[in-house]
């Protein structure tokens, strides 16, 4: 495995070259980072290269890492605390595709930042792999990560007039709304959310970097 792990890592950098970010490996498989701008070339050449050959997405989810680190909320908002100031990402969105090469049994996990935080923009893979289109845009919808190229994209899990994105850290966990059958108007109806914001458990006082150890 580890012979295996060492070829795909050797390919990858031979084949990324300039464009390879970092390559980590992790829970036994590789991670690589790649920037926004190289994402279409470098993923289509994942795909075709014969070393590798990763024909198939398997997954790919949005990643919102303004709170990373923490464990603490408040009013019904994930906060950042100091152990999360202190992570390495420089960005607050990220969409990591989890790809599997069916020719060589290879897995990899690729993950690329979107440049900008109040607008989060990135190409559309459904070009490479069409079975990304529903992964696309179920991460607009609960990250608001925007897929330039993409054939339709729309929200696919909230309701149609939702507003917001759910999965985002600054997002209440109550949201800002809920919906009823109005027996009077014979229809559903839109209101402020009756529910109060609370804690399951408290937020606890510590040392920075405690637990670390």
């Amino acid at each position: 495995m580890a012979a295996d792990m060492s070829v795909l890592r050797n390919h990858l950098t031979s084949l990324l070259a300039d464009k390879l970010v970092s390559i980590e490996e992790r829970l036994g498989e590789l991670t690589v980072v790649i920037k926004a701008a190289d994402m279409l070339g470098v993923l289509t050449n994942l795909r075709d290269a014969p070393g590798l050959r990763f024909e198939q997405m398997m997954d790919l989810c949005g990643v919102d890492y303004s709170a990373y680190g923490s464990d603490i909320s408040e009013g019904g908002a994930y906060l950042v605390d100091d152990m999360a100031a202190d992570n390495d990402h420089s960005t607050r969105f990220a969409v990591v595709y989890g790809l599997l090469s069916i020719t060589h049994n290879h897995r990899l996990r690729v993950r690329i930042y979107a440049e900008e935080d109040s607008f989060p923009v990135l190409s559309s893979v459904t070009e490479i792999w069409p079975c990304a289109n529903w992964y696309e845009r179920e991460a607009f919808d609960l990250y608001g990560i925007v897929f330039t190229g993409h054939p339709d994209l729309r929200r696919i899990l909230t309701d149609y007039g939702f507003v917001g994105n759910p999965f985002r850290k600054d997002f209440p966990l109550s949201g800002h709304v809920e919906m009823r059958y109005d027996p009077e108007q014979q229809r559903v109806v839109y209101q402020p959310v009756s529910i109060e914001p609370r804690e399951i458990t408290p937020r606890i006082v510590r040392e920075q970097h405690y637990g670390n150890n």
